[in-house]
């Protein structure tokens, strides 16, 4: 089975309130130029907005691995995980 189509078995109870901030928009903005969290999350959570000059989060769809914590190479991530109840709900393992 494909990644894509794994990812498709997950569900999610979305929140109203994001579980995931970016600590400093600045240092995104400054001094990080290659934007890794753009790439290595699994779920595509984080997008560089070239108009806005900054991070968009989409915490709507994280998967609760943890990823963008060891990849934000600023520690400029503060992530946790969603209030009980809310949050991904894994199918099918």
């Amino acid at each position: 089975m494909k990644l894509d189509d794994k990812l498709y078995l997950v569900r999610f109870n979305t929140d109203k309130l994001s579980h995931i901030k970016i600590n400093d928009p600045k240092i995104c903005l400054n001094q990080c130029q290659d934007k890794p969290c753009t790439r290595i999350c699994p779920a595509h959570v984080y997008d560089w907005d070239d108009e806005e000059k900054r991070i968009s989060v989409g915490y709507e769809g994280c998967l609760e691995c943890g990823t963008c914590l060891i990849g934000c190479p600023y520690g400029n991530i503060n992530w946790k995980y969603p209030r009980g109840g809310f949050g991904v709900s894994w199918k099918n393992g």
